[in-house]
């Protein structure tokens, strides 16, 4: 039977001098989370690891008093599938939320979400699968290896002219990106349309 027998979480300070239109990353962190199970592959065990978003503030408090308690002290078997040789993602995710009152808490979903990434790295190691295969199997779908992706950027640096933004902009194309994002709204109007338009050109 596969059992969790942890969940660490250390929050890590991943500061920038960037910023976007609400934020700067001066002070930003992020929860990196290992959920540690029993069972065993190439002599170690197995491990799921998870992180949270960058822009979204490292969630320690709520993972180490809340949610990997919660995961700790549920029945390993009212964790598992319905095999019984693997995790159910949408099990733990329902241990983690009892006693939860429904409804928002955006830190919340971000604490949830770190543990909920681990596990599914974890279930995938178990199953021996790359997780895209994984999880296109469970929702009985043809499993595609290419994704759609983009690059985000153009943000607020301190000293960041024109010429450097066009050269990052372009910098993502070069590298076979075909979709960029560029920040935009943290300046007066008529700066930002002067960094569109140059990027553009």
């Amino acid at each position: 039977m596969v059992r969790i027998t942890d969940v660490c979480e250390i929050t890590k300070p991943i500061s920038s001098p960037i910023r976007n239109a609400y934020i700067d990353f001066t002070k930003m962190t992020t929860s990196l989370v290992a959920v540690v199970t029993d069972v065993m592959r190439d002599g170690k065990r197995v491990v799921g690891y998870g992180f949270n978003s960058n822009g979204r503030y490292g969630q320690g408090g709520l993972i180490r008093e809340r949610f990997a308690p919660r995961l700790l002290e549920a029945d390993p078997k009212s964790l598992l599938d319905a095999s019984g040789d693997n995790l159910d993602p949408d099990k733990v995710w329902a241990a983690m939320m009892s006693n939860e009152k429904p409804g928002g808490h955006g830190e919340r979903s971000v604490a949830v979400g770190t543990i909920d990434m681990a596990v599914w790295d974890a279930v995938a190691k178990i199953a021996g699968k790359p997780l895209f295969r994984l999880l296109a199997e469970r929702h009985k779908r043809q499993a595609n290896p290419r994704v759609f992706v983009y690059a985000a950027g153009g943000y607020y640096y301190p000293g960041k002219d024109l010429s450097a933004l066009r050269g990052e902009m372009r910098g993502y194309l070069d590298r076979g990106y075909n979709v960029v994002k560029m920040k935009i709204g943290g300046a007066p109007i008529a700066e930002d349309r002067e960094r569109i338009e140059a990027v553009l050109k």
